[in-house]
């Protein structure tokens, strides 16, 4: 299967860094145009912007928790590129808390705002540019969820339930919009060499972490990106609703 991205369009949430700077940078290099949203951190966003190959690229800002930030992204890229071909879901927050020590207070801030960045945000996000590739004949869904929406986040309750929250809504709009020629597909990843997941990197867990997986080692970025793009290439269109496990052995189901 050739993987060629040429005139397509590209918006990536969250790729300013991480997994999403390095499927900008992998998308680019094959072909496509790409739109690097980010939320606050507009130097990083251009600085993954001057590295991509090709032309036309651009940044879209939008806080992933407010929903008309989400319309106006939408419509500005729209407005600047006619469509979007395909959209990566891929932005989110991560934080381990005591969930039953913490003020209880802070625990319902906490729970909210997770939830509306890493489950609310892509829905909404999800459902307007669907309205847009249903226009232009068609298109592709990618989310980025995680293996803690399978085996549980004692730490991070909120972030476990917001990614298996987005594993069924990814499927459930996998079944909605096919007859759109709409697709949609999920990778679930382990721990991954990210800013965020840094924090729980640290030497006293790094080992722990590591000896998870026969490989005996961490994902990198870029091995997200191979595999982001190998469900957005064309040809794999069967594999709609599917939620794809990429966390080198380190959590197995069946």
């Amino acid at each position: 299967m050739e993987i060629s991205f040429n005139q397509k369009i590209v918006l990536i949430t969250g790729a300013s860094r991480g997994i999403g700077k390095a499927a900008a940078q992998a998308f680019a290099g094959s072909g496509a145009t790409v739109i690097i949203h980010y939320h606050q951190n507009k130097q990083a966003a251009t600085y993954v912007l001057n590295s991509l190959q090709g032309i036309d690229h651009s940044i879209a800002q939008a806080d992933l928790a407010i929903t008309d930030d989400l319309v106006t992204m939408v419509t500005q890229v729209i407005s600047r590129y006619n469509r979007i071909d395909i959209l990566v879901n891929n932005a989110g927050i991560y934080e381990e808390k005591d969930m039953i020590g913490m003020d209880f207070n802070e625990f319902m801030n906490y729970w909210d705002e997770t939830i509306r960045v890493n489950l609310t945000g892509p829905a909404i996000l999800s459902n307007l540019v669907a309205r847009e590739m249903k226009k232009t004949g068609g298109g592709r869904i990618v989310n980025i969820t995680s293996r803690g929406a399978f085996r549980g986040e004692p730490d991070a309750w909120a972030y476990g339930a917001s990614k298996a929250g987005l594993n069924a809504t990814g499927q459930s709009m996998a079944k909605a919009i096919a007859k759109y020629g709409i697709y949609v597909y999920t990778l679930a990843p382990g721990f991954v060499e990210t800013d965020m997941s840094a924090p729980c990197l640290k030497a006293e867990r790094r080992e722990e972490i590591i000896n998870q997986s026969p490989l005996n080692r961490i994902a990198q970025p870029q091995e997200i990106a191979n595999a982001i793009l190998m469900l957005a290439a064309e040809g794999n269109e069967y594999l709609t609703g599917c939620i794809l496990d990429i966390n080198g052995a380190s959590y197995l189901r069946s």
